[in-house]
This record gives structure tokens, C-alpha cells and sequence, in this order.
């Protein structure tokens, strides 16, 4: 999310039309729009290092990897978010031609400082609503951390923390990488 935020309350359907007419992407978060600023350079270069190891992993499958130009429809939470990294297996998300998907088994987030509290707290309990998530990944941009929650067989989410020498893992996708590679052409990180 960003600084902006509108004062009214929209309704989703006002959203998505004036959203594919926008030249820059919004959030939508109950009623309210938020307009997301640029990314960082390392931001930029971590998400495109995993979509490139992901779409290389799922090739074979009938997986979609989707990058920060999709939405993810929180029907529960009456979202739209924009994540960085986004994994859907669902025939009724990867047949689709809408500009949104509902089933991911898979959402990263590159934290930015601004946005992390909130990606942390009340965007993860929004992204909690869908029952198709299995994973929610956030990705520190500063130094090599990659926090991977996971809906465990109980329903909990448990969180593996990933740091510099790991080997990271995401059941969702059953796809592992060494860290360094998420980080690669990171200035400053590796």
C-alpha cells in the first residue's frame, strides 16, 4: 500500500473499471483505493529472479506464475491486491482472461520499508481469507531473509525463516532454490 488513499467508499465493480483505465495501479481494500508508488531497484530484481525460477520450475505444469501486474481478488476480505509474485494451479485462474485471479496457492511480497507493517498484519490476514492459499512468502529487500508461512494440516500458519547460505523451500509449488539465487545481481547483498 501507499500514501494515498481515498476518503469514500468505492465498490469493487467502480474499481476495476477505473483501474483498467488508470495509468498507474491501486489497491483496493474495503471500500478504499490506495495508489501503490514505484518499486526499488533491488525490489525489482529479487521478484524477477523468483518469477524467472518459478516459471522455470512449473514450465511442465499446468501453473501459472504471475508478476505485480495482476490482482488477487479477496472475495472474504473485499480485496484487490497486487502481489509481487502470485501461483495459481486453478483451471478456473489459469483458463481465465479476467485481469485477476482468485485461487493462488502461492503470494510473495518483496517488503518494501513502507509497506512491510502492513504486509505483515492486515494484508496477511486478508490473504488468510483464501482457501486456496497454502504459502505467503515475504522477501526482505535490506539483507537475505525470506519469511515463508505456511497453512500447516491443523490450519495454523507456521513461519520458516530462510537467511544468507540457506537452501529456501516452497511446499506450495514443492520448489527449492539456494537464497543467493532469489538475491542474484542484488546490489549490495551478496
Amino acid at each position: 500500500m501507499s500514501v494515498s488513499k481515498s476518503s469514500f467508499y468505492i465498490s469493487p465493480e467502480l474499481y476495476l473499471e477505473g483501474e483498467r483505465e488508470s495509468p498507474i495501479k491501486h489497491e483496493y481494500r474495503q471500500g478504499h483505493v490506495f495508489a501503490m508508488t514505484g518499486a526499488k531497484k533491488p525490489h525489482i530484481i529479487i521478484a524477477g529472479n523468483l518469477v524467472t525460477l518459478l516459471n522455470n520450475h512449473l514450465r511442465d505444469t499446468p501453473c501459472i506464475v504471475l508478476t505485480s501486474d495482476i490482482k488477487v481478488r479477496l472475495e472474504a476480505a473485499n480485496c484487490y491486491y497486487y502481489p509481487d509474485v502470485a501461483v495459481s494451479c486453478d483451471e478456473q485462474d489459469t483458463t481465465s482472461t479476467e485481469d485477476f485471479i482468485l485461487f493462488p496457492s502461492l503470494v510473495v511480497e518483496v517488503l518494501s520499508p513502507s509497506t512491510a507493517s502492513f504486509d505483515r498484519g492486515e494484508k496477511f490476514a486478508d490473504y488468510q481469507t483464501l482457501p486456496s492459499l497454502r504459502e505467503y512468502v515475504l522477501i526482505n529487500q535490506s539483507e537475505m531473509r525470506v519469511e515463508c508461512f505456511r497453512l500447516n494440516e491443523l490450519g495454523s500458519w507456521v513461519c520458516q525463516t530462510y537467511e544468507k547460505g540457506d537452501e529456501v523451500y516452497l511446499a506450495s509449488v514443492n520448489f527449492s532454490c539456494t537464497i543467493s539465487e532469489i538475491y542474484q545481481k542484488v546490489p549490495g547483498l551478496l
